[in-house]
């Protein structure tokens, strides 16, 4: 398909698109009723079941979407995206969330560079810190243990770490090393839920995490002043730098927001906002919480 050509205009697009005006005709009890065509529409894969029977669709429909993808290029896409290829044209980067999840060992290059132990380095720093921190080892400005983490960041930076947190609140091993500590995410500057947010909550045993890869996100920096201000009229503020970490690559404004640059968390140009939950944006947080062996799992 050439490269001016929209998706919309293709044969595939309006083939598909009148069949949908056909099927839409079919009741999906009359679908269900097909213990073969159910049957086709149900996968399984390394102990993981997709069941799409439940969909208004037949074989007939998957096999369009599948002439779709073609004329779409999908594979070819994968493909660029996997090999590092700035696929992300508006930015002009590499997209490679991918690389996130990667074991050690794996080669994926943007730039020509394998940014796999880039990875790596930083997933094993938040699991030296995430210990420290649930260990007891390392501790608040006055000593005490901290139990609680308020985690500040918007879009991306706060969606899908909630979306995991909320998940694994009904999971029995990561309900265990939860106990006793609290996770809450704020991304709204609105006042009531800033409070409603450290409403119960003791700066002594309180760490904030502010995630903002440049710094300067509006909104985030609003709230990191307003925390900053409630752990230093509690603490002092040379307390600051015992409560509150980053997650960002803007060192100089980390440690000019009164942070220690050694516990702020690197992430990378090539990680999309709302891909980055299995970044230092959410796996900090989350290991935190649960430990970093249930969020290696996840």
């Amino acid at each position: 398909m050439a490269s001016s050509t929209l998706i919309c205009d293709t044969e595939q697009w309006k083939d598909l698109k009148a069949h949908v005006d056909d099927i839409k005709m079919t009741h999906l009890r009359e679908l269900m009723g097909d213990a073969e065509r159910c049957k086709s529409m149900m996968v399984e894969f390394d102990g993981m079941l997709l069941d799409y029977s439940r969909q208004l669709a037949t074989l007939e429909t998957i096999d369009k979407l599948f002439k779709l993808a073609e004329a779409a290029c999908l594979k070819e896409k994968i493909n660029k995206m996997f090999n590092g290829e700035r696929i992300n044209s508006t930015e002009n980067r590499c997209v490679l969330h991918v690389a996130l999840r990667a074991p050690r060992d794996a080669d994926i290059k943007c730039d020509g560079k394998n940014v796999v132990p880039d990875v790596w380095q930083v997933l094993d720093k938040i699991k030296e810190f995430s210990e420290r921190v649930r260990s007891g080892s390392w501790v608040g400005a006055t000593g005490k243990a901290l139990k609680d983490v308020i985690s500040i960041g918007i879009g991306g930076s706060f969606l899908g770490p909630l979306f995991v947190h909320t998940a694994l609140q009904t999971e029995p091993e990561a309900i265990e090393c939860a106990r006793g500590r609290q996770l809450r995410f704020l991304a709204n500057v609105d006042p009531v839920d800033v409070a409603r947010n450290i409403t119960g909550m003791n700066p002594e045993t309180t760490l904030v995490v502010v995630v903002s890869k440049t710094f300067t996100t509006a909104e985030t920096m609003l709230n990191a002043r307003t925390l900053r201000e409630w752990i230093s009229s509690a603490l002092g503020p040379k307390a600051v730098a015992k409560h509150m970490i980053a997650v960002s690559t803007n060192l100089p404004l980390v440690e000019k927001f009164g942070i220690d640059p050694n516990n702020a968390f690197a992430f990378w140009d090539w990680v999309g906002g709302r891909y980055s939950v299995c970044s230092a944006v959410g796996v900090l947080p989350l290991s935190l919480q649960y430990g970093f062996s249930v969020v290696e799992k996840y």
